[in-house]
Formats: structure tokens, C-alpha cells, sequence
């Protein structure tokens, strides 16, 4: 996959966070986590978006908040 993918969470664990990481990695999806707990500035990014809620899944100009299976399958495939 050519673009960076980012899912940012607010604890590892979450139901959808985990729900979302898992679908990602079996479809062998590169993705680096974001925890917005721990990292203020992946807080400050999520606020530039304008998104107050996790997970979001951010792959190039692509924003995917929440575990949307449609839209998380067309970034799998590339």
C-alpha cells in the first residue's frame, strides 16, 4: 500500500479500536497506532479534523471514523 494509514484510538483494547486494528491486519494492512490518551499530538490532529471520537482511520485525504466495514475493505484494497 502506497499511502501511510493511521488509526488513531483512545485505549488499546477498545471494542472498536480492536475491532478496527484486527480487520486491518488481516487484510495486510500496514497501519501505525495513534493513542490519544497518551499522545497530545495526535489529540491536536484529530481536533484539526474536527473529529472528537475514535477510532478514525486516516489513509492519505481518506477519513473513516468508527468501524465502517465498507469503507475500511475499499482502503484494504488499495
Amino acid at each position: 500500500m502506497a499511502r501511510d494509514v493511521v488509526l488513531y484510538v483512545e485505549q488499546p483494547g477498545s471494542m472498536d479500536g480492536t475491532k478496527t486494528e484486527e480487520f486491518l491486519r488481516e487484510r495486510g494492512v500496514d497501519f501505525m497506532v495513534r493513542n490519544v490518551v497518551e499522545d497530545e499530538e495526535a489529540v491536536a490532529e484529530l481536533e484539526r479534523m474536527k473529529i472528537s471520537t475514535t477510532p478514525v482511520t486516516v489513509a492519505g485525504d481518506e477519513v473513516i471514523v468508527g468501524f465502517d466495514r465498507e469503507r475500511l475493505e475499499k482502503l484494504a484494497e488499495g
